[in-house]
């Protein structure tokens, strides 16, 4: 018997309440030791962090693939956890501190460390609490985290192999460093901002009289950095420019420190650029480090002229003067730092060449700079100025272990869908640089390397171990840096089953199935789960990568706090229910296109979630319950045979969709049977003769629809199909998928399609030309086929209650005012005397035509100007095509509707 439901569809009720019940249950992950194993690791979300847009699509797509194999009889398994997030997490603690006067450096690394565990303990389940609200059915009895010790142990392992195979080296080079945080961060943690600046000009004297051809005696150079300057250690000219032929190899003189610095050739200096000399400060530009390089300069010997907080320091050669030291590289909160000292001096000692500039009036203006729009590299996280800055750091060879990730999506092992990305890839990774894995904080993995007195390093699992290696009574002191948060990460699809033990999981569910991913962590996170993954295991940890895009606010613009744009996914819920919002984000999401969020579809699927919950409650209420088989009831009557031919036909349709990673095209199969199908026809055609074998067809049509709707709407289909009969022990969450056991039924098909097709052909046309829906005509169908006339005589009641057409004669119409209507091959004359004011009819659709023929020729005409499309807001433009589609599509529907009337 089925449980009368309320008239009201409530998401709220029902979701909070069949959450808890499918957690409480084990059924995320019931017990299915001998079937096919389908895996999904997801891209673990930081401590910190809580549930943002971009996450809610991510697991949107996951839930539906894991739902979907589990219904398929899969035992499918979500891993899930969480990242430990060093710098994130580091930093909410630390200010944390800061709010009750305190600080890091009061405590022990062990007690701060202690209390950042704390911290995670009581405010660190944020998102994990809000996956649930969305409806993510996963492992939760083992919830991960990249701090857990089977993890770290695995991290330790994996760094101290390296280290041994050659793949993790200590080396002097320049990192990305960020004075706030006071860590290296790497070039993917780096965003480019456009700022505005300055660039400066700059004289350098040529000692011992030396000049150049044109007989200057000094060598002209260019900076936006000019506090960089007192660490120069070289200038450098092209090879081939002539100008400096004659003075490769001789010195200048630094203004400011006085020091005495090689001129050298470097194919780096551009003879077209400004004066084709250019500064080199080989420790503190990553262009000027190679450069420095080739010109003979150690990383040992290279000039170090910043601290960690980016103020000015002594440098090796003692040239810096006392004035500079201790000021910040560049004016900070009101006060001038190096960068306005060095500026000030060169002027007054006449070594600043000025910027000579015009005023709006044509009048000539001497400036100390040339105004520039730089892009300048920030820190994603400190958000301050990057410094290239010379340190020792522990990288790893990404080169080697690029080779066999490389080699698996060339040779198809791994497919990365959409294939468009292949490309990017390729290029990131056959360009790949040293991986800096060490970071300098307290909260992390810490890097298992032990010194002895003269600094070197011995790398084991333990301090054990790595005495054994120094030798009895050596004094070691352990590395304090942490490793690179990524570097955790790239574990994850092994780690979190066991790995480096080989436990039943890691033999059952390694690989894992599939990926999915936004693209912008492809190279964060994907290709370094492929390198690790190939280093530990010999395997890939998955056979097939999916990248979504990102979800854009409604006008196109990237969300950002700062534009105010941003869409709080847990609002979204509670105004329209988790499965609108995952609805919306499986049916917008299209291979390789962003999505614009847009309230109003979201709207429209919580619609489409009501019409659901009322188509089942007519059938509540015709006696309609659930059915008692996988497989379709026997039917005679055409229209169950058709709905079930439908049924087939929408799960071979979803079936090949989700086996290709088509959320929208899977979204809106099933939308569209739903909707169209089963509520619009179906329930309609029914209507009157619903004996028990309609009950048995439509009951089970309706649980074919729970099944294939469950991954993208999870919890109105639980409850309606609980509410649809009693089978406690048989939750829909883990049904079996759709099996028919039967063919589409030709006949029914076509019988049913025909009717159909008329039906809609008649009210089209009603609706054109301004005929009342529910006025019933009288039909002419002069040469019928065998179709059209088994169709008519065995649903002339249909016929009449959905397409008000009563009666239809097989013969020729009478003369007069009429209108023509198709189904299939057969033609319809509808006589339209008495009915509507033909002539008024036809003199309004001819003013309709001829306006919005009219509008639709102007918008082509400003569509095609060129200077429109490129100038005009990127919104304005798509408001025109929007426009001149829906013009173009009037006319069309306009033309049609004069064509019927003769």
């Amino acid at each position: 018997m089925s449980t009368e439901l309320p008239k009201t569809f409530d998401p709220a009720e029902i979701e909070a309440r069949w959450y808890t019940h499918w957690e409480n249950e084990g059924l995320f992950r019931p017990e299915r030791p001998d079937a096919e194993p389908y895996t999904i690791v997801n891209p673990p979300p930081n401590v910190t962090g809580s549930l943002h847009i971009g996450h809610a699509l991510d697991n949107t797509l996951q839930d539906i693939m894991i739902r979907y194999e589990r219904l398929r009889g899969k035992d499918a398994l979500w891993v899930v956890g969480t990242d430990h997030a060093g710098i994130a997490t580091q930093m909410v603690v630390e200010r944390q501190l800061e709010a009750k006067q305190d600080k890091r450096t009061n405590y022990s690394r062990e007690d701060f460390v202690a209390k950042v565990w704390e911290w995670k303990e009581e405010s660190g389940g944020t998102i994990t609490r809000q996956l649930r609200r969305l409806g993510c059915s996963m492992d939760w009895s083992r919830e991960q985290f990249t701090m857990d010790e089977h993890f770290s142990n695995a991290v330790l392992k994996t760094f101290v192999d390296l280290y041994n195979d050659g793949l993790i080296y200590r080396d002097k080079r320049l990192v990305n460093w960020d004075p706030k945080l006071k860590t290296a961060i790497s070039d993917l943690e780096v965003e480019t901002q456009d700022v505005k600046g300055s660039f400066w000009h700059f004289r350098y004297p040529l000692e011992d009289g030396v000049t150049l051809a044109d007989g200057r005696d000094h060598i002209e150079v260019a900076t936006t950095r000019p506090e960089t300057m007192l660490a120069d250690m070289a200038v450098a000219v092209h090879p081939d420019d002539k100008r400096y032929k004659s003075v490769v190899g001789k010195h200048v003189v630094l203004p400011i420190t006085g020091r005495r610095v090689p001129i050298v050739a470097d194919e780096h200096a551009d003879p077209e650029l400004g004066s084709g000399a250019v500064k080199i400060t080989p420790g503190h530009d990553f262009n000027d480090f190679e450069v420095g390089k080739r010109a003979g300069f150690k990383p040992a010997e290279m000039l170090n002229m910043l601290d960690a907080e980016a103020n000015v320091c002594q440098t090796a050669d003692g040239l810096v003067p006392e004035e500079f030291l201790g000021l910040h590289r560049f004016k900070r909160d009101g006060v001038d730092g190096a960068r306005e000292l060095v500026v000030q001096r060169l002027k007054e000692s006449g070594h600043l060449i000025p910027h000579i500039a015009k005023t709006k009036k044509g009048e000539e203006q001497e400036l100390d700079a040339e105004p520039r729009t730089i892009a300048t590299p920030f820190g994603d996280r400190g958000g301050v100025v990057i410094e290239p800055w010379l340190t020792d750091q522990w990288y790893v060879d990404a080169e080697t272990l690029a080779k066999k990730p490389i080699e698996a999506v060339k040779n198809g092992d791994v497919e990365i869908v959409p294939k468009a990305w292949e490309k990017t890839f390729f290029n990131w990774m056959e360009n790949i640089q040293p991986w800096c894995v060490s970071r300098q904080l307290w909260w992390g993995h810490r890097i298992p390397a032990w010194y002895d007195g003269d600094g070197k390093a011995y790398v084991a699992l333990s301090e054990a171990e790595a005495q054994a290696q120094a030798g009895e009574g050596v004094a070691l002191t352990r590395d304090d840096d942490v490793l690179d948060t990524w570097f955790s990460s790239a574990l994850w699809p092994s780690a979190t089953l066991g790995w480096p033990e080989q436990t039943d999981l890691v033999a059952k569910h390694y690989p894992n199935d599939l990926l999915i991913s936004g693209f912008d962590i492809l190279f964060f996170w994907d290709a370094r789960m492929l390198m690790m993954g190939q280093y530990n295991t010999g395997k890939n940890p998955w056979p097939k990568l999916y990248l979504h895009g990102l979800v854009r606010a409604a006008d196109g613009a990237k969300m950002s706090k700062s534009k105010g744009n941003v869409v709080d996914p847990l609002g979204l819920i509670d105004q329209y229910g988790a499965d609108a919002l995952r609805f919306f984000m499986a049916a917008m999401e299209s291979q390789g296109r962003d999505i614009k969020m847009d309230d109003k579809r979201i709207e429209g699927y919580r619609n489409f979630a009501t019409k659901l919950w009322n188509a089942t409650r007519f059938c509540q209420s015709n006696g309609i319950g659930a059915s008692t088989s996988i497989a379709a009831p026997a039917a005679s009557h055409a229209v169950n045979r058709w709905i079930i031919g439908e049924v087939i036909e929408t799960k071979e349709a979803l079936d090949a969709a989700l086996a290709e990673l088509r959320f929208d095209a899977a979204a809106n199969t099933i939308y569209h049977f739903v909707w169209d199908r089963f509520c619009d026809w179906y329930l309609e055609l029914i209507k009157g003769q619903i004996d028990d074998e309609t009950k048995a067809v439509a009951g089970w049509t309706l649980d074919q629809i729970f099944v294939m709707l469950h991954p993208f709407m999870p919890f109105i289909t639980e409850e309606l199909w609980s509410k649809q009969g009693e089978r406690a022990n048989h939750p829909l969450i883990t049904a079996s998928w759709v099996d028919p056991q039967a063919e589409v039924d030709p006949a029914a098909k076509a019988e049913i399609d025909w009717l159909i097709a008329l039906t809609g052909a008649v009210r089209t046309a009603k609706n054109e030309l301004g005929i009342a829906p529910g006025a019933k005509l009288e039909a002419f169908c002069p040469a019928p086929g065998e179709l059209a006339k088994s169709v008519v005589e065995a649903n002339a009641a249909a016929i009449e209650r959905l397409a008000r057409l009563t009666p239809i004669h097989f013969a020729e119409a009478p003369d007069g005012a009429a209108m023509q209507v198709a189904a299939g091959e057969d033609a319809f004359v509808i006589p339209l005397e008495g009915i509507i004011d033909i002539a008024a009819e036809k003199a309004r659709l001819e003013k309709a035509l001829e306006a919005s023929a009219k509008e639709a020729k102007s918008l082509e005409g400003r569509l095609s100007n060129a200077n429109f499309v490129e100038r005009a807001k990127p919104e304005a433009v798509e408001k025109a095509r929007a426009d001149q589609a829906h013009h173009t599509a009037e006319v069309a529907r306009l033309e049609a509707a004069l064509a019927r009337l003769g």
